[in-house]
């Protein structure tokens, strides 16, 4: 039945009406399960629904999906699993997540530091918004402290590569190398899709092969 749904989708591509039809006859917890199945579409019709429908505990199954052999399931589960890192908590610590992002999406770093700063003192195992900070510190050239918010959401959520790369790239403008390309290495580990990383690791190899970390 999922398959018939899902090719349904392909034709008529309307997300919303493809996970109000499977969220009738899946749980998560099933749509999880599928997610690992033998066969590859059923494997992409489950990771689509899980970023349509899941929570914060579809995490696990999305970050694995990002290591799929197929290549659809892959790019389903990088779009679904950065939309579940939003749904932990309850529904007003949601809320004030999504004020945080339309700050730094604002350009109001210190607005979004300090509703950050707020939401983490309420939800200390909030990863997404230990991230959000770390973006409004990165912002505001205060690179230690963003790689130290980095750090944080991976203890919390290790399959966050978006942490891991934000990490490298503030290494990168503290002048270390080293330890940046060890951040992007592992993004791509997380997730081999991220284009930009690979070069920006193929860029900083060279530069330490060549002597300049």
């Amino acid at each position: 039945m999922l398959l018939i749904l899902y090719r349904r989708y392909l034709d008529e591509q309307d997300r919303d009406e493809y996970a109000r039809r499977t969220s009738t006859l899946y749980s998560t917890g099933t749509l999880q399960r599928l997610a690992m199945n033998t066969n590859h579409e059923v494997r992409r019709a489950a990771v689509l629904a899980l970023g349509l429908l899941g929570d914060y505990d579809s995490n696990h199954t999305l970050g694995c999906a990002l290591l799929d052999d197929d290549r659809t399931v892959r790019m389903l589960a990088d779009d679904g699993i950065r939309k579940v890192w939003n749904r932990a908590g309850n529904e007003a610590e949601r809320k004030e997540l999504k004020a945080v992002i339309r700050l730094n999406e604002s350009r109001m770093y210190k607005q979004a530091l300090a509703r950050a700063a707020w939401l983490i003192e309420r939800a200390p195992w909030f990863a997404e918004a230990w991230h959000q900070r770390a973006i409004a510190h990165a912002a505001l050239g205060r690179l230690v402290e963003s790689i130290r918010d980095c750090h944080q959401t991976l203890e919390i959520n290790p399959y966050h590569f978006v942490a891991a790369a934000s990490m490298g790239q503030a290494y990168v403008g503290l002048g270390n190398p080293v330890s940046a390309l060890e951040c992007f290495r592992r993004a791509l580990r997380l997730n081999p899709g991220l284009e930009g990383v690979r070069a920006q690791v193929e860029r900083l190899a060279k530069m330490v092969e060549d002597g300049g970390g």
